[in-house]
């Protein structure tokens, strides 16, 4: 059996809009889809390797997304003092084959979001919140942005903040960060006061 030689692992890093949140690439697919982590529990039952960051004591969230890994991390450390840690710990454990992602994952999500309208991250009184945040852009917002050639889907939603991706005509639009300000930062905070801000990202 002949096996075939890995190319070595290389792994750079990137900022991110969030200081707290760093960007950790690599030359290989770790996850095809999206797994973000903000609870241990979640990364106990499905993800060895966002188990494994959850043990140092610095790491608040991990994310698995194509070739990259971000994590973000409680706020009084500095990543001087982590980066590199982390950095050689990332290297070390996808450079050894480790399982990154249980099978499974994708589907198990799949069913929780359809059975509860929300994301898997989301739970308790968030994912209430979520879901009715949710349904507001849906009813109220694409429609008139489906009218103008564009698109908006909810990305997130953190500590008060709504994350929207805009696609389409909208995606660096200028008047869709009006419409987005005025319009529908308006009518959720109405809707819903837990939300204080929303903001975009492009699609």
């Amino acid at each position: 059996m002949s096996t075939a030689t890995q190319s070595p692992i290389m792994l750079y890093t990137e900022q991110t809009p969030n200081p707290e949140s760093l960007k950790f690439v690599t030359n290989k697919i770790l996850y095809k889809g999206t797994a973000d982590f903000r609870e241990e529990e979640l990364a106990k039952e499905w993800s060895p390797l966002a188990q494994s960051l959850f043990e140092f004591s610095y790491v608040k969230g991990v994310y698995i997304c194509n070739n990259f890994v971000t994590i973000t991390k409680e706020f009084n450390y500095s990543w001087e003092d982590i980066m590199l840690k982390l950095k050689e710990y990332i290297k070390a454990y996808v450079s050894d084959g480790k399982v990154i992602i249980s099978e499974g994952f994708a589907e198990a999500m799949k069913a929780k979001e359809s059975e509860t309208g929300v994301g898997y991250e989301y739970t308790g009184d968030e994912a209430e919140l979520v879901k009715k945040i949710k349904d507001l852009i849906d009813t109220y917002v694409k429609p008139a942005v489906e009218m103008d050639g564009g698109n908006i889907e909810f990305k997130s939603f953190n500590e008060g903040i709504v994350t929207v991706v805009l696609q389409g005509s909208c995606s660096g639009c200028p008047s869709s960060t009006v419409t987005l300000k005025s319009g529908i930062e308006g009518m959720l905070k109405r809707m819903v006061p837990e939300v204080k801000e929303v903001v975009s990202e492009m699609g």
